[in-house]
């Protein structure tokens, strides 16, 4: 019997990841034992006192109920505090910060919780998929705008206030920018917060990444007035090593967070309490952790340049963040050609940029998530793969 899926699911395609995984699980099923290069999801493990806590607190006896929909009081507020100490922003744990099973989560509640059939957001192109397949199971219409390396991947504003807004509801921004790498100052913050404010557009931060290899980590909320008008997410994936214990969070006013919880408490029912309590350990490290993690990923970046220099692609040195960006050389018709090339003659695995949009079809990506002896092994890969 055949039931066809929702109108929401038609529009909505399987995530490249996901399926081309599967094509490498059957080249390794053959002998070809496929590096893997291509996916962010840190390879080094938490903090020892965070694993330690996580143990204790699953011990003891009263931890395995359901929990607050709006997270433990102890996490809130580890939070706050981690927003004043790095980000200069001053919080209510009670009323302005929403824990989240991951991040990603977030990207869907908000998209739920606000569009509908008839609305348009706007999704940054290069960007992170995930935005245009959150608004498009909504119903409401994504609309790229462009971001192009002349511009250092910021929105061409002039561009964006030729158009009608009209329609528009909510924008999706994401500094440290995933795939670039690209960084946002003071300035540029200040402006989308005055653009969102003029055109009546919620502007949606997304912030996973601004602890990697960057010092001066930035918050849209340290701008006077952008709680009116923004919504940031945050995420310890990235910056504790805990992508797969899935803990974000949301920082939004008190209006906002209430009518995301609306949507929220209609999903879930609470995180488990010891990862609540694990992930407040987390945030309450100094700035030692954060050094002694970048200087592991600068190792590794300087060999992803290496890989870099093999293939003959540029790249630009002052990017941040998990992943190394860079064009490809003339000779190659789109990075999906430069990347099966690659993994068929070499069998590393690294990112295509079209897959975030048409502005990085000239581009690839390289993830930092792996140990140096694995970047090494596949330099050589590569070396004999252009001799042969």
């Amino acid at each position: 019997m055949e039931i066809e899926v929702a109108k929401r699911l038609q529009r909505t395609e399987e995530y490249y990841f996901s399926k081309k995984l599967r094509e490498i699980d059957e080249m390794n099923r053959n002998g070809a034992q496929v590096i893997n290069l291509g996916i962010g999801s840190p390879d080094l493990p938490p903090h020892p006192e965070v694993i330690k806590t996580l143990q204790e607190q699953a011990a003891l006896s009263t931890a395995h109920g359901y929990q607050s929909y709006k997270g433990a009081p102890a996490l809130r507020t580890a939070m706050a505090d981690w927003y004043a100490r790095y980000y200069r922003v001053s919080l209510n744990p009670n009323t302005e910060i929403l824990p989240l099973i991951g991040s990603k989560e977030g990207i869907v509640h908000i998209c739920m919780t606000y569009l509908q059939e008839g609305d348009e957001a706007l999704i940054p192109n290069p960007g992170y998929p995930a935005y245009s397949s959150a608004v498009t199971i909504t119903g409401a219409t994504p609309t790229t705008y462009n971001l192009k390396a002349e511009n250092s991947w910021l929105p061409d504003f002039e561009e964006l206030e030729s158009r009608d807004l009209s329609k528009v509801k909510l924008m999706w921004i994401n500094y440290p920018h995933m795939p670039t790498g690209s960084l946002a100052n003071r300035s540029f913050f200040e402006r989308i917060v005055e653009f969102g404010k003029k055109h009546q557009i919620l502007i949606c931060h997304d912030n996973p990444y601004s602890f990697i290899l960057n010092e001066h980590p930035e918050s849209i909320m340290e701008v006077p007035g952008a709680m009116d008008v923004a919504i940031e997410l945050n995420s310890l994936s990235k910056s504790s090593n805990m992508a797969g214990w899935r803990i974000g969070m949301l920082i939004a006013n008190e209006n906002r967070i209430g009518q995301i919880m609306r949507f929220k408490s209609n999903m879930d029912s609470g995180m488990f309490l010891p990862l609540q309590l694990a992930a407040a350990k987390a945030l309450s490290l100094d700035k030692e952790w954060y050094t002694q993690l970048n200087q592991e990923y600068k190792v590794r970046r300087e060999k992803v340049y290496e890989i870099m220099d093999l293939l003959g692609c540029t790249y630009d040195t002052k990017q941040v963040g998990l992943f190394v960006w860079a064009k490809i050389p003339e000779g190659f018709e789109n990075s999906y050609q430069l990347c099966d090339d690659v993994l068929y003659k070499a069998h590393v695995f690294i990112t295509p940029g079209g897959i975030f949009g048409s502005e990085g079809e000239k581009f690839i990506r390289i993830s930092l998530c792996a140990k140096s002896e694995v970047f090494e092994n596949a330099i050589e890969r590569i070396k004999q793969s252009i001799k042969s």
